[in-house]
């Protein structure tokens, strides 16, 4: 992958896990950019370096977990990819590595004290314990796709909920599920969950 290369990977990620609208699966990963508007960048440097030190695949887990484990991938500016971005990318290596471990650890905090219905309840316009929880840091993102894969709960919190909170979390949870649920057993998950509930 060329420097170019790399820089249209960062915008299409960057559309991707900001806009409604923006497909990075659908358009396999390509926008339009100019050699001319990327020559003139300041950064230039850092998709340059980027393109000799990854290769294709790992640029594209990188900016995965850039985006995916940001609060707000809209104020995400490459400023803060190039200072905190190789910490982030290594934090979420070790993240999905023990990704069951930690489901289940989250599981099994989020039912201690209450039953498994309990956690989806959503009256209009309140968050349910599943969100608060979320916003707690006591649930990751990738629980609450694994969840959402496993239960669907996603389509009800979206048609109660319309606060900005919920949204971002909710555009988040759509643009990070495919990248995620490719790459896990979710066999795996339910069987964990199920122990976990029964």
């Amino acid at each position: 992958m060329t420097a170019f290369d790399c820089y249209k990977t960062y915008l299409a990620f960057k559309n991707h896990f900001t806009r409604d609208t923006f497909d990075y699966f659908k358009y396999g990963g390509k926008t339009n950019a100019s050699v001319a508007s990327f020559n003139k960048r300041r950064d230039r440097y850092f998709f340059e370096k980027m393109s000799r030190q990854k290769k294709d695949d790992e640029i594209v887990d990188y900016f995965t977990a850039i985006f995916s484990q940001c609060d707000d991938p809209q104020r995400m500016w490459i400023g803060e990819i190039i200072q905190t971005g190789d910490e982030k990318y290594k934090d979420w290596q070790k993240k999905v590595q023990s990704l069951s471990y930690i489901f289940r650890q989250e599981m099994e905090h989020l039912f201690e004290d209450i039953d498994f219905n309990s956690v989806f309840v959503c009256e209009q316009g309140k968050h349910p314990v599943l969100v608060k929880e979320h916003l707690k840091k006591n649930v990751s993102i990738e629980s609450l796709i694994i969840l959402d894969a496993l239960v669907q709960y996603k389509k009800r919190f979206d048609s109660k909920l319309d606060d900005f909170v919920w949204k971002t979390v909710s555009l988040k949870v759509d643009k990070y599920k495919p990248f995620l649920l490719n790459s896990i057993d979710l066999d795996k998950y339910k069987k964990v969950l199920r122990r976990i509930v029964m």
